[in-house]
């Protein structure tokens, strides 16, 4: 693990981010790719690199040091590593996880985004849209592409078609039913607590036990289901539903 090198001699410095600042942790086995990346991050004032690494092994023990809001991190090192994203979601959950993918694969970015993958982008992604992704996702949102939703939906798909025999419907409270209407709108957590009067940890609450009652693992998921099992009414297609349940 690499503490961040802020002064100008090369001293290791720790000052605490200033309020507002997003916090980023740079886990990639290239110390020029991680070079790069932090340059393009220092000229944002709302953007800090906290800590990077080059394993699994050394973003963990970064995750527990630095107080983090965003891991950006290379594909390659989940090479082999079923379950690196749940662990990592476990020990810090309210971390956000980057992922830079070298290709795009139908497999494992359905795979990536059912684990707790709040973005894919491209190693060659452009300074000003990697930015841009970083302050969305650390805004609650999701970063995904067209073609990504399409895979994902597809996946549900074929998850619920393989069903032998359909679920029975559970009985959701009038309050559980509000929080899913939200979500189908493209609300994120702090906005509904808004409007429901509540805080935003009661309702990360009520998700869980929403997805642990209907079987699904997302904000996605949960979407889809709703409007295949017609909990919710309106005319929306899949696509239109996805891009608002993942923030788009």
């Amino acid at each position: 693990m690499e503490p961040v090198v802020d002064s100008p001699n090369g001293e290791v410095t720790d000052v605490p981010a200033k309020p507002g600042t997003i916090r980023i942790i740079l886990a990639d086995s290239q110390a020029i790719y991680r070079v790069g990346i932090r340059k393009v991050l220092a000229l944002e004032d709302d953007l800090r690199v906290v800590a990077q690494a080059d394993s699994l092994e050394n973003l963990r023990a970064a995750i527990e040091r630095y107080p983090t809001d965003i891991v950006l991190l290379e594909g390659s090192l989940l090479s082999g590593t079923a379950n690196a994203i749940p662990d990592l979601l476990r020990s810090a959950p309210d971390v956000k996880l980057i992922v830079q993918a070298t290709a795009a694969d139908e497999n494992h970015t359905v795979e990536l985004y059912r684990r707790g993958v709040r973005g894919i982008i491209s190693r060659s992604i452009s300074p000003d849209l990697l930015v841009r992704c970083v302050r969305r996702i650390a805004a609650g949102e999701t970063w995904i592409d067209n073609q990504s939703v399409n895979w994902v939906i597809e996946a549900y798909r074929a998850q619920a078609a393989a069903l032998v025999s359909p679920r029975n419907q559970p009985r959701l409270s009038p309050k559980e039913m509000a929080i899913i209407t939200c979500i189908t709108q493209g609300k994120r957590n702090k906005e509904i607590a808004y409007q429901l009067g509540t805080t935003e940890q009661v309702i990360k609450n009520y998700l869980r036990k929403i997805y642990d009652k209907l079987g699904v693992s997302d904000r996605l998921e949960l979407a889809l289901y709703c409007l295949h099992n017609k909990i919710i009414q309106g005319d929306i297609d899949e696509e239109t539903l996805a891009q608002k349940a993942m923030g788009e």
